[in-house]
């Protein structure tokens, strides 16, 4: 780890601490510090340009530069580091069609462990290849979450393999806010951090993120009209589920857990919508003017500060670029 970074952590830890909440500061500098040696330290990037477009200052957290092309590496990695031998032994399984089956499938590899990772038939050919790539066992099954657990359960049973969540995991969610407090100790005066919603692991690590190591720093969460459960579910105070799946943010198509959702109430300010154009056309602007591939998912955090200009006007606006897992044979532009 670099020496600085060292350097920022010890001193955090000599801060006071806030309330309990379950998670502490400690946990998350403690995860730091465990996952330093698996994962990439990711770039923070600007844009004069897109600076002037969105009336801010913007800063651009780029986890599509992360191992496997996005963040749920670090959550992947921790859940994994903190098992006993013993469970290592067995292996890990989890069910994912998406950047979390590639995730743990690198991560378990990266450490010796073996993994098991339940796909639905539907899922693009692409994303098998990269998780048997990562050196997954693939179990296919219908695509349906009745059938994706179903199978999940049995390799528990029958090989003794520790379930691991994408999104609804202490660790997880822990690993995930690593890229927040990164952010942070690069720009410590910001005035917001902006992330994508699906499952809800992302903006909850976000979310304790900013709170233990931010200076009046407010998350906002940032997600499709079409599947907008995250925004109505802050607003009833109640997980809310979706009617409809119809994004081309694929990513974002899951619904918030039992564990990650307290800390989204708490912690996470509000949740901008945007429209699938928003998406495609802020997807299109970062490709251009910035040279950097970023997927779907991604863009929706930039295009939610793009709709709401006057809320972030003048102000210093971290963005959590998700991922860069694309398939270039299909792009929406």
């Amino acid at each position: 780890m670099d020496f600085f970074v060292v350097l920022s952590l010890a001193f955090y830890l000599k801060k006071p601490l806030n309330e309990n909440i379950g998670m502490k500061k400690e946990d998350l500098i403690e995860c730091q510090i465990r996952i330093a040696p698996y994962i990439h330290r990711t770039p923070v990037l600007t844009s004069r340009l897109l600076d002037k477009m969105a009336g801010a200052d913007l800063f651009f957290k780029c986890e599509n530069f992360q191992r496997m092309g996005a963040y749920k590496m670090r959550g992947a990695t921790n859940a994994i580091l903190q098992l006993t031998e013993e469970q290592r032994d067995k292996g890990v399984v989890t069910h994912s069609s998406g950047n979390f089956a590639q995730a743990l499938s690198l991560a378990a590899k990266s450490l010796g462990v073996k993994a098991y990772i339940v796909m639905p038939s539907s899922a693009p050919q692409v994303k098998k290849n990269a998780v048997e790539e990562y050196g997954g066992n693939i179990i296919i099954c219908e695509p349906t979450l009745k059938a994706r657990r179903a199978a999940a359960k049995k390799i528990e049973d029958e090989v003794g393999a520790t379930f691991i969540h994408p999104s609804n995991d202490l660790q997880v969610i822990t690993g995930q806010g690593t890229a927040c407090i990164e952010l942070l100790g690069e720009q410590p005066g910001l005035d917001f951090v902006v992330a994508p919603v699906g499952g809800g692991g992302l903006i909850a690590g976000t979310g304790l993120a900013a709170h233990y190591f931010g200076k009046d720093c407010k998350v906002i969460g940032a997600e499709p009209f079409e599947v907008d459960d995250a925004y109505r579910s802050l607003k009833s105070g109640k997980i809310e589920l979706n009617k409809t799946t119809n994004t081309i943010a694929d990513g974002l198509k899951t619904q918030l857990g039992d564990k990650n959702f307290p800390l989204i109430l708490k912690y996470v300010d509000s949740i901008i919508r945007v429209t699938e154009d928003e998406i495609i056309n802020a997807m299109q602007l970062v490709w251009e003017r910035m040279k950097i591939i970023i997927e779907p998912s991604s863009a929706v955090a930039f295009a939610a500060v793009l709709r709401e200009k006057k809320k972030f006007k003048g102000k210093k606006v971290g963005i959590i670029i998700s991922g860069g897992n694309v398939d270039l044979k299909n792009l929406p532009f």
